[in-house]
């Protein structure tokens, strides 16, 4: 599937849920779900949409991987992953996509979202555990220490973050040091320390990809 590259709101206005995908912004009455909440188009308003049972799981399946910004084929590893793994699937899946690299430096507040995060670490402006990691999907584990790089500290975005107060609320499975840009991995989440459960029901996806 190839990268999408529209406008991100528009996202959120398909699946008829706020997906929170540019962070905090989402939270303002400037947002496109909150002035438009309705399906995108010129006929969106009268849109309406039966779905079937495919559909509802097609479409939870889709906003899961949304929120997570990941292409179709890397979305499936990770449910192949959390399969092999002891405890309900949908669990281990969640847990799994909240330990990616990028969504951790997303959730300490490095970044103002995950697809920022995406490419902060893409760029090489991250280090784990004192060495420089490019890859967003890197899975971290308990005690890894996350910050951004010397060098890069002193580009504008990052000394607007160390400079002000933080508005990230920051995971209990998470620690930060946000004068420093440095956050620690406490332990590995729970279910109920993870805001996308809420909006998510899991156990569609589960039943998606096990048709």
């Amino acid at each position: 599937m190839s990268k999408y590259i529209g406008p991100i709101c528009r996202l959120c206005r398909t699946e008829g849920v706020k997906l929170f995908l540019k962070g905090e912004k989402c939270s303002s009455d400037k947002c496109p779900m909150v002035r438009r909440p309705f399906f995108p188009g010129m006929h969106g308003r009268e849109r309406r949409r039966k779905l079937t049972e495919y559909g509802l799981r097609l479409r939870e399946k889709q906003k899961l991987r949304k929120i997570y910004g990941m292409r179709e084929k890397q979305f499936e590893r990770f449910f192949e992953m959390a399969t092999k793994q002891a405890g309900m699937t949908g669990d281990n899946f969640l847990k799994l996509l909240e330990r990616r690299l990028d969504n951790v430096v997303f959730r300490l507040g490095f970044a103002p979202s995950r697809r920022a995060a995406r490419q902060i670490v893409n760029h090489g402006h991250v280090l784990v555990n004192g060495k420089k990691v490019t890859t967003p999907s890197y899975l971290v584990d308990p005690g890894d220490v996350i910050e951004i790089r010397p060098q890069s500290k002193e580009l504008e975005m990052f000394k607007n973050i160390s400079s002000s107060e933080s508005t990230i609320s920051v995971p209990s499975w998470l620690e930060v040091d946000i004068e420093n840009l440095r956050g620690r991995v406490v332990s590995l989440p729970e279910i109920d320390q993870i805001d996308t459960a809420r909006i998510v029901n899991l156990q569609l996806v589960v039943e998606f990809y096990s048709r």
